[in-house]
């Protein structure tokens, strides 16, 4: 029973580590460069695809689990991981596949967003 306590900390650690390291990269870039958030995560998610279509990204989600698969180059994992299960089908699998892949996320963040904005009144950023 010590043992499962400890694998599942070790699991903690591993995904913190990871997710942590995706960050820490992110942030990096960010003080370096004078790119924009919006166009880091483009990147991000842009490298996620491409390190799923070498087969490479598959290894760091088994490794880390959510530490992988949350941040933003995760969604990218997902939609490359749907397209190319879909491709089996054909080339309209490939669109499809990475649609419904991402289905329930992406309804998830649309559906709460509308929630959230009936709930709160929007205002604009103060520089």
């Amino acid at each position: 029973m010590y043992e499962e306590y400890l694998q599942i900390l070790f699991m903690f650690f591993k995904a913190f580590v990871v997710g942590g390291l995706i960050c820490a990269i992110a942030q990096v870039i960010i003080n370096i460069t004078d790119w924009t958030a919006g166009k880091i995560l483009v990147y991000f998610m842009l490298a996620g695809i491409a390190l799923q279509g070498l087969g490479l990204y598959q290894y760091l989600v088994d490794f880390a689990g959510a530490g992988a698969t949350v941040p933003i180059c995760g969604f990218g994992y997902l939609l490359a991981n749907g397209a190319m299960r879909g491709a089996e089908k054909g080339l309209f699998g490939a669109f499809t596949g990475a649609l419904s892949a991402a289905a329930a996320g992406v309804s998830a963040a649309v559906i709460f967003s509308c929630i959230m904005a009936v709930i709160f009144k929007s205002k604009s950023k103060k520089n």
